[in-house]
């Protein structure tokens, strides 16, 4: 663990880092050209560059495991990393990373495409110190995600960072709201906003629960292990399954509409002001974008685009005191919401996330109504960078 004799004193210079593509300009990559960046990226003498560009090439491919042994490869030589962007940067952000992927850390070069911000990586790693040495920088932000594995960091951030010399973008203290049982705490009051109560839960407590409710192991993400229990039986079947030791559990609210759709929205809080993402409508309770099929559905794609086309001056007024007090609790200057507008007109909130992943990776031809939605709140977050500065 970082302590204060091992963070101070801060110097900042301005390094000339070997920038590395990251996962967006992979992704964005023709497949037929993959082979030959994996070969220009071996022909590279410094280890760690190549593990670290390794490592954003195999996320890509979809192989985590050994992406992730890639990065702590490269976190063992070196901790600052150049994300490749911008020649002429106008802006220089420093994000504040913990090892993982974008399952651990807010995936932010989704927000700076084609923008002049240059983005700069410093990985924080328990136990060992910061580099003798920190990139120049005219704004930081924590992107280390809240959880059990980060909260270490999140901590001793939570010192280093009162006295940083930069400004500093969604400060620790406040990422540590994000865990689901401190946001329903923080929020469960609200008028006009409605959360599961939620509460964390040791295995050998799990008894005397009011059914039906839905549960997932603490630190798990994308719906990984969620599922929604009826009776004792079932949560039986459950822990037999699942080896956790502790458990988030929630109230299972019935949240479909009358037509017995399922709807989910994610909406983006940048500087306070609401933006939102995606729509996402399932025949499913546990609704995901992609596992919704929007893409095979043009009736739900028409639904997407009139609620974007509306959201500010209808949705974003209806629910403009419970979002503005979800802001204002949380204290977080970037946060993502997973939402649904409750039976009762009400603002339904699931989960609120600094790690929310909104991005502008939608085929145009399919979704020709989202680039621009999408670019409003890429605007908005570089606007917010451009006035903490």
């Amino acid at each position: 663990m970082m302590t204060q004799t091992q963070i101070n004193p801060i110097c900042l210079a301005e390094l000339d880092l070997e920038p590395i593509l990251g996962l967006l300009s992979i992704v964005r990559m023709p497949a037929a050209k993959l082979p030959e960046l994996i070969v220009k990226i071996h022909a590279n003498p410094d280890t760690a560059i190549l593990c670290m560009q390794m490592f954003y090439v195999l996320l890509a491919l979809g192989d985590r495991p050994f992406a992730l042994d890639m990065q702590a490869q490269a976190l063992q030589q070196q901790r600052l990393y150049r994300i490749a962007g911008t020649a002429a940067p106008t802006l220089r952000l420093l994000a504040l990373m913990g090892p993982g992927d974008m399952l651990d850390n807010t995936p932010l070069e989704f927000l700076l495409e084609h923008s002049d911000i240059r983005l700069d990586l410093l990985f924080l790693v328990p136990g060992q110190p910061l580099p003798a040495v920190v990139p120049d920088h005219d704004v930081a932000m924590v992107a280390i995600g809240e959880s059990g594995s980060n909260a270490p960091l999140l901590q001793d951030l939570t010192g280093l960072l009162a006295s940083w010399p930069r400004p500093v973008l969604n400060r620790p203290q406040n990422v540590l709201h994000c865990a689901r049982h401190t946001v329903y705490q923080l929020l469960k009051d609200v008028a006009g906003l409605h959360m599961p109560v939620t509460e964390r839960w040791q295995r050998q407590q799990l008894n005397d629960l009011r059914w039906p409710v839905t549960i997932r192991p603490v630190d798990t993400q994308g719906g990984h292990g969620l599922a929604k229990l009826e009776e004792e039986a079932e949560l039986h079947a459950y822990l037999a399954a699942h080896h956790a030791s502790e458990f988030y559990v929630a109230q299972y609210l019935d949240y479909r509409s009358a037509d017995g759709w399922f709807r989910k929205m994610r909406i983006a809080l940048i500087d306070g002001a609401p933006y939102l993402c995606h729509l996402a409508i399932s025949s499913h309770w546990m609704v995901h974008y992609h596992g919704a099929a929007m893409d095979q559905s043009a009736p739900k794609r028409a639904e997407e685009a009139a609620l974007m086309a509306s959201f500010d001056h209808d949705f974003a007024v209806r629910h403009g005191a419970a979002l503005g007090a979800i802001s204002t609790r949380l204290g977080l200057d970037y946060v993502v919401l997973d939402c649904a507008q409750a039976a009762d007109g009400g603002l339904l909130l699931f989960e609120a996330d600094s790690r929310g992943w909104i991005h502008a990776t939608d085929p145009v031809d399919i979704f020709p109504y989202k680039a621009a939605v999408m670019q409003k709140a890429f605007a908005a977050f570089r606007a917010m960078l451009r006035r903490r500065c």
